[in-house]
């Protein structure tokens, strides 16, 4: 007695799933979502974002170390930036 309702559940389930898809990616009933705008092409904005991808000598920020339990982020010091800091406190 209960089989027919799961059968018919999962049957009734892939049948929706189906026709959402159908309507999502055959019909694109959200307009059509796999190329970029037509305005970004227009205006420039894909060379200039090509310029900027491209561009020497990148920057970036000073390398850090993750605490995965805290999730916070610590700052690494290179050698000569520690033993600074420990003669700093030495003097104290």
């Amino acid at each position: 007695m209960a089989g027919k309702y799961i059968v018919g559940s999962i049957v009734g389930s892939f049948v929706v799933t189906y026709a959402c898809d159908d309507l999502v990616s055959d019909r694109k009933i959200f307009g059509d979502q796999g190329r970029p705008r037509q305005l970004f092409w227009t205006r420039g904005g894909g060379e200039a974002t090509d310029q900027k991808f491209q561009a020497w000598p990148r920057t970036a920020g000073p390398p850090v170390v993750m605490n995965p339990i805290s999730r916070q982020n610590f700052i690494l010091k290179t050698g000569a930036e520690s033993q600074g800091d420990r003669r700093a406190s030495l003097e104290d």
